[in-house]
């Protein structure tokens, strides 16, 4: 029997319509995010620049660092990353931001296949274009080099997706895949620490799928792989000095200061800031009662969450059929233990617009949070439920137009009128550049928020040594740049206009103050006094 033949000259799309919905809105978000990029949107600062004079460094080959400079435990993969970006095109920010870029458009892929694989592919539809969106602060962690997120999200989802594959059979390679695993969460440990909850959860994922396989081979390739992923790390503690093995950085890090803030302070501002921020609700300036209302409903949608995968577990049969609430799961644990640790912090209290960066993972549980809704509001709007369960239903469908629309308004707003205040500090920033570059002077004393992106900005030309406000040596985070203003015979001050350190400046000139000011840009100004004047101890 003949076989009818296919039309030529009609494009038949390879995707099913969730999957085309999809990749229209991940190319939005890209675009987005693409134009923001090419803007220096959020503004650079002093801790992205470091990141980026590191990538210099690796790209002219005169370092190979570990840690980010002055710490002993954010690894400088992005660094890495952008090394051969800068060696071909000089220093810039978007330069240095594109592959973090890369790594959004990455994120966006794969936790779409992974949701589509736990969930539903409208779902994972919903979920792709909560994550196009995007608020000032949730940008800001997307793009702005600082460390760990964003490769550390990738890792973790294609970890998830090796379970998945493992457990339902689809990968052929097995033992390579649980290597791969291994290799995956040795880096993002060695990228930044953060990311350990959700590691750690997926490896107890990983544990439950394929525990009789590593007993053996696949065991040791896990081990190796995970070695080899944190070498860098070990390396380092192995060979640096005294009070840089990881116990001594974590006790460092971790320890306050006097008397801390009470843990319903933390907590609150963890939860009623921090988790509304982290998810694109909230302008970066603070959150409105219904944002609010949302980081309140958060730990109970977990419980939910919790209680839903339970129940999904118990009722399938087989490892196949399982793996998607175990990957629910290892989500919900990963976001818990995001939250109690940062609730830990007194940062949660004290600043809490600022630090809701430490949430930025919680997106990667966005699948897991709010798939009990989506199931209402499916059951709800088939009406085949029970009245109680339809009005259920009524309000989680009610409850995620909300979200969408909330993150929507926002990130609007942000488009509308929270670009111009970045765009005019990255200009000032440049400007100042600009002018040291082709006048000098080439050694200037500044704070730690001018002094390492004015070193960028200028490709070395121009040195910097940090000050506190009473002009005393501050974070110098290389060295190399403080001892050569150090040694230069006449350094220049580069001072916010009005700021702590410009009056103290004057103080310290005195009637020389007017006579050193030698240009006034924007909110710098820039003194280079005759008589030198060096930073007291």
């Amino acid at each position: 029997m003949s076989q009818p033949l296919p039309r030529r000259g009609r494009w038949r799309p390879g995707l099913d319509p969730p999957a085309l919905v999809a990749l229209l809105l991940g190319v939005g978000g890209v675009g987005y995010r693409l134009l923001l990029t090419l803007s220096t949107v959020p503004p650079s600062n002093s801790d992205e620049a470091t990141f980026g004079l590191a990538a210099l460094h690796i790209a002219a080959g005169q370092e190979r660092p570990v840690f980010l400079y002055g710490q002993h435990y954010m690894g400088v993969l992005e660094s890495y990353l952008a090394a051969p970006l800068l060696a071909l095109f000089g220093p810039s920010w978007p330069v240095l931001r594109l592959p973090l870029l890369a790594l959004y458009a990455l994120f966006l892929w794969l936790i779409y296949r992974l949701t589509r694989r736990i969930g539903s592919p409208w779902f994972a539809t919903l979920v792709v274009g909560l994550l196009a969106l995007g608020s000032q602060r949730v940008v800001r962690d997307q793009l702005t080099v600082v460390g760990g997120r964003p490769e550390g999200k990738v890792a973790v989802l294609l970890m998830l997706l090796v379970v998945v594959g493992l457990a339902r059979g689809t990968l052929r390679h097995r033992r390579l895949a649980v290597g791969l695993f291994g290799l995956l969460a040795g880096v993002a440990v060695w990228s930044d620490w953060l990311i350990l909850p959700y590691v750690g959860a997926a490896a107890l994922a990983l544990l439950w799928a394929v525990r009789r396989d590593l007993l053996g081979w696949a065991g040791a390739l896990l081990v190796a792989g995970f070695i080899l992923g944190v070498t860098p790390m070990l390396a380092y503690y192995l060979t640096a000095g005294p009070g840089t093995d990881p116990l001594s950085v974590l006790g460092e890090v971790n320890t306050d200061d006097g008397p801390g803030p009470a843990l319903t302070q933390r907590f609150s501002g963890a939860v009623l800031e921090g988790v509304p921020l982290a998810t694109g609700l909230c302008p970066i300036d603070g959150c409105g009662r219904w944002p609010q209302s949302f980081g309140l409903l958060y730990p109970a949608l977990l419980m939910i969450a919790t209680v839903v995968a339970i129940i999904a577990y118990r009722r399938a049969t087989g490892r196949a059929a399982r793996v998607a609430p175990v990957v629910h799961l290892a989500l919900v644990v990963g976001a818990a233990l995001t939250l109690l640790s940062y609730a830990r912090s007194p940062l949660a209290a004290t600043d809490p617009l600022a630090n809701a960066r430490y949430l930025a993972l919680l997106q990667l549980s966005l699948p897991a949070v709010l798939w009990p809704l989506w199931q209402a509001a499916v059951a709800a709007l088939r009406g085949t439920a029970g009245v109680l369960t339809r009005l259920a239903g009524t309000l989680a469908a009610a409850l995620l137009a909300t979200l969408v629309a909330t993150a929507s308004l926002v990130t609007v707003l942000f488009v509308a009128t929270g670009t111009v205040a970045p765009r005019a500090d990255e200009r000032a920033a440049r400007n100042l550049a600009d002018t040291l570059r082709a006048s000098g002077p080439y050694e200037v004393y500044g704070s730690y928020w001018t002094c390492n992106r004015l070193i960028f900005n200028t490709d070395e030309a121009v040195a910097c040594g940090v000050l506190d406000d009473g002009l005393v040596p501050g974070q110098n985070r290389y060295p190399v740049y403080w001892t050569r203003v150090a040694a230069a015979s006449r350094p220049g001050y580069v001072v916010e206009t009005g700021s702590p350190q410009e009056q103290r400046l004057r103080q310290l000139l005195g009637e020389r103050a007017d006579a050193s000011l030698i240009a006034d840009l924007d909110e710098y100004r820039i003194y280079h006094p005759e008589t030198p004047l060096r930073p007291g101890r």
